[in-house]
C-alpha cells in the first residue's frame, strides 16, 4: 500500500462529521467503533453470511477496521441489512459504511499475518462445510424463497438438552419466535422458526457441526421445508415467544425432578458433573494456526458457552441473567426519551413496574417488566426499531429490579414507579390484549373513540403530532375503533408514545395499539 493510500486511511474517520455525501457502493467497507479486544475473525465473521470475505485490515488504534468482500453485490447487501439492525461485537454497535477504497492492497503491511490467517481458518471451514452440506456455492448468500423455520437434530446427546438451551443459543443469530421440540426415530430433534431467513443462514453456517457440550450433543441443522410453526402449547415441549396466552396444556414434564435439579436454574446450562475435570463444556471452534476462529456472527460475540468453575455456564456476550425481567436498553435519544415515554413504549408488550434513565449516561434506561416472559417479548419485538432517530437495542440487564432513588438523593425525575399504573394493559388474567401483541407497524389500531370524534379530529391529531397520515379507517361493525396508516414504523412508534391514553373529551381516552392489518 503507498503512502497516500494509507494516509487516506488514516483520514478515513473526518467523513463522519456529515458534511460529506455517503460514498457510493464499494466491495471495501469500513467499520468503527471497534471495541479493543476484538479479533480479526470475529470482525470477519460480520460479512460471512452476505458472502467470501476476501481482505481486512484492522486499524486498532483507531478502533477501526476495513473489510474486503469478493463482490460489490454482497457489500451492498450487507450494508443494506446491517442499516435496519445494527450490528454489534462483543455487545457493542459497530458502525459500517462504504469506503473511498475499491480495493485493500496489503501485502507488504506489518501485522497482516494474524489477518490472513483468520481468512484462510475461516475459508477453509466455509468451504468445508458447504461442501458436505451441499449447498450451493454461491457463497453463501441467502437463496430467494429460503424458509425462516430450521430443522435441528441433536445427536450424541449424552445430557438432556431443553428448549431453554436452544433458545439462549439460537438468540444469538436473531429473533427466535417459535420452537418445538419432540423425538423421532429415538433422535431429538427442534424445529425453530426466526423472524427472517437471513437470521436462519446466519445461524445454520454458524452452528451446524458444532457440540453443545464438549465432544457431545452434536447440532446437525437444515432447512424445514415448513415456512411457519403452528405452536398450541407453550412448555418444555413447545413455545411461540409472540403469544404469551397460550395454554400450558398438559405436556409431560421433560427432564424429571432430580435431573433438573442437577441441571441448575432452568435457562443456564450447566454441566451434570460440576466440577469434573474434562468437562468444562463448550462449544468447540476449529481450530487453526493456532487461532480460535468463532464461525459465528461478530455480532453474538463467540458462541463458545464458557464453564465456570461450579460447571455453570453462560454464553459470553449474552451478559443478562436469563429468565430475568429487567431490560438493559441503550442508544436512546437523550433529548426526547423520558420515563413515561419508555413505559408506553414497552407497556404495548407486558406491564412496566419501573423505568430509570441512567443520571450520567442519559441514552441508556433500565426497564423492569412484570415477568421474564414479558421481557424477552419486548426485546424480540423492539431490539432494533427507530425511536427518535436512533436504533434502539433491549437486552437483558445483569440487575435483577430497578432501585428507586432514596431519599434526597439527586434524580431528576429519571426514575418512576409504574407498578400500580391504570394504564397496565396485561393486569387482567387472560385479558383479550395478550392476543393482540404484534411487531411496531406503520398502522396504528385505535379504539375507545367517543361517537362525537370525527376522521378529521383524528387525523388532525396525529397530523399534530407530527405523523404523516397515508390512510385512514373506521371499523364498519364498531364506530369506537379504527385504522390510520402512518408514514413509517418509526412514526407509528412515536405517536403510540405520545398518543396513547389522550383524552378525546366526554370521558373517553384512546387507546392506541400496532396492527397486524394494513389499509
Amino acid at each position: 500500500m503507498n503512502s497516500s493510500t494509507s494516509t487516506a486511511n488514516g483520514n478515513d474517520n473526518k467523513k463522519f462529521k456529515g458534511d460529506r455525501p455517503p460514498c457510493s457502493p464499494s466491495r471495501v467497507l469500513h467499520l468503527r467503533q471497534i471495541p479493543n479486544d476484538v479479533t480479526e475473525a470475529e470482525v470477519i465473521s460480520l460479512g460471512l453470511p452476505f458472502g467470501k470475505v476476501t481482505n481486512l485490515l484492522m486499524l486498532k488504534g483507531k478502533n477501526q477496521a476495513f473489510l474486503e468482500m469478493a463482490s460489490e453485490e454482497a457489500a451492498v447487501t450487507m450494508v443494506n441489512y446491517y442499516t435496519s439492525v445494527t450490528p454489534h461485537l462483543r455487545s457493542q454497535p459497530v458502525y459500517i459504511q462504504y469506503s473511498n477504497h475499491r480495493e485493500l492492497k496489503t501485502d507488504n503491511l506489518p501485522n497482516q499475518a494474524r489477518a490472513q490467517a483468520a481468512l484462510q481458518a475461516i475459508g477453509a471451514a466455509q468451504s468445508g462445510s458447504l461442501a458436505l452440506s451441499g449447498a450451493p456455492t454461491n457463497e453463501g448468500t441467502v437463496l430467494p424463497g429460503q424458509s425462516p423455520v430450521l430443522r435441528i437434530i441433536i445427536e450424541n446427546l449424552f445430557y438432556p438438552v431443553t428448549l431453554e438451551v436452544l433458545h439462549q443459543i439460537f438468540s444469538k443469530f436473531g429473533t427466535v419466535l417459535k420452537i418445538i421440540t419432540f423425538t423421532k426415530n429415538n433422535q431429538f430433534q427442534a424445529l425453530l422458526q426466526y423472524a427472517d431467513p437471513v437470521n436462519a443462514h446466519y445461524a445454520r453456517m454458524a452452528l451446524d457441526g458444532q457440540n453443545i457440550y464438549n465432544a457431545c450433543c452434536t447440532l446437525r441443522i437444515d432447512f424445514s421445508k415448513l415456512t411457519s410453526l403452528n405452536v398450541k402449547y407453550n412448555n418444555d415441549k413447545s413455545r411461540d415467544f409472540t403469544r404469551l396466552d397460550l395454554p400450558t396444556g398438559d405436556g409431560q414434564p421433560s427432564l424429571e425432578p432430580t435431573m433438573a435439579a442437577a441441571f441448575g436454574a432452568p435457562g443456564i446450562i450447566s454441566s451434570p458433573y460440576a466440577g469434573a475435570a474434562g468437562f468444562g463444556p463448550a462449544i468447540g471452534f476449529p481450530q487453526a494456526t493456532g487461532l480460535s476462529v468463532p464461525a459465528v456472527p461478530g455480532a453474538l460475540g463467540p458462541l463458545a458457552i464458557t464453564s465456570s468453575v461450579t460447571g455453570r455456564m453462560t454464553i459470553p456476550g449474552a451478559g443478562g441473567i436469563p429468565g430475568n425481567s429487567v431490560l438493559l436498553v441503550t442508544n436512546l435519544n437523550p433529548d426526547l426519551i423520558t420515563p413515561h415515554g419508555l413505559f408506553i413504549l414497552f407497556g404495548v408488550y407486558g406491564d412496566v413496574h419501573r423505568v430509570k434513565i441512567m443520571f450520567n449516561k442519559k441514552e441508556n434506561a433500565l426497564v423492569q417488566m412484570a415477568d421474564a416472559n414479558q421481557a424477552q417479548l419486548a426485546m424480540n419485538h423492539l431490539s432494533g426499531q427507530r425511536l427518535y432517530g436512533k436504533v434502539l437495542r433491549a437486552t437483558l440487564s445483569k440487575h435483577q429490579a430497578v432501585q428507586l432513588p432514596r431519599e434526597g438523593q439527586e434524580d431528576q425525575g429519571l426514575t418512576k414507579d409504574f407498578s400500580n399504573s391504570p394504564l397496565h394493559r396485561f393486569k387482567k388474567p387472560g385479558s383479550k390484549n395478550f392476543q393482540n401483541i404484534f411487531p411496531p407497524s406503520a398502522t396504528l389500531h385505535l379504539s375507545n373513540i367517543p361517537p362525537s370524534v370525527t376522521v378529521d379530529d383524528l387525523k388532525n391529531l396525529f397530523t399534530e403530532a407530527g405523523c404523516s397520515v397515508k390512510a385512514f379507517k373506521f371499523f364498519q361493525k364498531d364506530r369506537k375503533m379504527a385504522l390510520i396508516q402512518l408514514g413509517s414504523v418509526e412514526e407509528a412508534i412515536q405517536a403510540l408514545i405520545e398518543l396513547h391514553n389522550h383524552d378525546l373529551g366526554e370521558n373517553h381516552h384512546l387507546r392506541v395499539s400496532f396492527s397486524k392489518s394494513t389499509i
